[in-house]
C-alpha cells in the first residue's frame, strides 16, 4: 500500500471500534493485588516495550496509590489499535505514540482523550533496518524497494521523515502495513527489503540487517517522537483522583529506572520474557526523562503552561497532513485542548 494514500477514515475507525473493544476485553489480564473489587475500575493499555509502564505493572505500584481499584492491563501491538479501543470506550488510560495521538485529535470528531504524561522519548529503540542481502546501504537506496512498518505509528512517521530527508518520495517506495511480529516473519521469508519498527522486534532485525537511521537521529534533526500516556475524557470527568494516583506511580517508576537500574532490568526481563542482558540493552536504547523533566517547559509542561510537546504534536500533525496521511492537521486550539495538565504529582509541580 503506497504511503501517499490517506490514513484510515474516522468512519473506518468507528467501524473497527467494537471489534477492538471486544479484543481488549478478551485480552486483558488483572494483576493480583491491584484491586479488591471496591467498585472502581481502571483499564490500562500498554505495550510490550521497555518503559516505566512495565515497572508500574510488575511492582503493582498502583495498589499503593489506588487501593480498592480493579486494575486491568491490556496489551496492544500498535497505536492504531489503541485509538480504536478508545473509540470503543474500552480503555481509561493507555500508552500511545505521539504520531497516532496527533492523528487521533485531528478531524471534526477527535477521539475523546488527552495526553497526561510522557513515558519516554524515542531513541535508538526505534530504527530503520535494511535486510542483509538486499543491497540497500542508505535511505536513498530504498527507491523501488519494499519497506514494512506499522501504519499510523511513530515508526511510520519517522520512516516518512527519513524518506523526505533523503529526497525519496513515498510513492517511490512500496510501503506495507505490518505489525511487529508480522514484520519479523516477512523479513525471515525475504518478502521485505527493509523495515522501520521498535523493540524487541528491532533487535531481531538488527541481527541480519544494517541499520540505516534511528528515531534518535531523526529526532535530533527536528522530528522527535515520544511514547505518551493518554487518558479518556470520561475518566477525567468521572475520577480525576485516579489519574493523579496513576501519575504518581508513573513518576515513581521513572525514578526507579535511574535509582534501581538492576531492579528495572529484572522487571523488564520478567515482563517481556527475555534475558537480563537483552533487557539491559533495550532499556539503554530508550530516553527516559525524570519526573521533573516531564513537567518542565521543555516537555509536557504544567497547568496553564503547556510545554514544547505542544509544538511537537502540532508539527507532527502538520507533517502528516503534508504527507497526506490525514486530511488536515489539527488546529492549534485542538492540540492545546488535548492536554490534561491538572493534578500533577507532589514534588514535581
Amino acid at each position: 500500500m503506497p504511503s501517499a494514500s490517506r490514513g484510515p477514515s474516522r468512519r473506518l475507525l468507528l467501524a473497527g471500534a467494537l471489534a477492538a473493544a471486544s479484543a481488549a476485553v478478551a485480552g486483558c489480564s488483572s494483576d493480583d493485588g491491584e484491586g479488591s473489587g471496591g467498585g472502581k475500575r481502571l483499564r490500562i493499555g500498554y505495550f510490550a516495550f521497555p518503559s516505566g509502564d512495565l515497572l508500574v505493572k510488575r511492582r503493582k505500584l498502583l495498589a499503593k496509590e489506588l487501593p480498592g481499584y480493579d486494575v486491568s492491563w491490556v496489551r496492544f501491538d500498535s497505536g492504531a489499535s489503541v485509538n480504536q479501543a478508545f473509540l470503543g470506550k474500552s480503555l481509561d488510560i493507555a500508552a500511545l505514540g505521539s504520531s497516532p495521538f496527533a492523528r487521533g485529535i485531528s478531524g471534526s470528531s477527535p477521539i475523546p482523550y488527552k495526553v497526561a504524561w510522557i513515558l519516554d522519548v524515542a531513541g535508538a529503540n526505534e530504527a530503520l533496518v535494511a535486510r542483509e542481502g538486499s543491497g540497500v546501504s542508505d535511505v536513498a537506496g530504498l527507491r523501488g524497494r519494499t519497506v514494512a512498518t506499522p501504519f499510523a505509528s511513530t515508526s511510520h512517521y519517522s520512516l516518512l521523515a527519513a524518506l523526505e530527508a533523503a529526497g525519496v518520495k513515498p510513492s517511490e517506495v512500496k510501503l506495507v502495513d505490518l505489525q511487529p511480529q508480522a514484520i519479523l516473519a516477512a523479513w525471515q521469508r525475504g518478502d521485505v527489503d527493509a523495515a522501520y519498527v521498535w523493540l524487541p522486534t528491532l533487535d531481531e532485525l538488527r541481527r541480519t540487517g544494517t541499520e540505516l537511521t534511528s528515531s534518535k537521529e531523526i529526532g535530533a534533526a527536528g522530528k522527535p517522537t515520544l511514547d505518551l500516556a493518554v487518558v479518556s475524557d470520561e475518566l477525567i470527568g468521572r475520577d480525576p483522583a485516579a489519574i493523579a494516583g496513576w501519575r504518581t506511580a508513573q513518576a515513581e517508576a521513572l525514578r526507579l529506572l535511574k535509582s534501581d537500574p538492576d531492579g528495572a532490568v529484572r522487571d523488564v526481563a520478567a515482563e517481556l520474557g527475555i534475558s537480563a542482558a537483552d533487557a539491559k540493552s533495550q532499556l539503554a536504547q530508550g530516553v527516559f526523562l525524570t519526573p521533573e523533566q516531564v513537567v518542565s517547559a521543555d516537555w509536557l509542561g504544567g497547568e496553564g503552561r503547556p510545554g514544547r510537546l505542544l509544538s511537537y504534536i502540532g508539527d507532527t500533525g502538520a507533517f502528516l497532513a503534508g504527507q497526506r496521511q490525514i486530511d488536515a492537521a489539527p488546529s492549534a486550539d485542538a492540540v492545546r485542548e488535548a492536554f490534561y495538565l491538572k493534578g500533577l504529582p507532589d514534588g514535581v509541580k
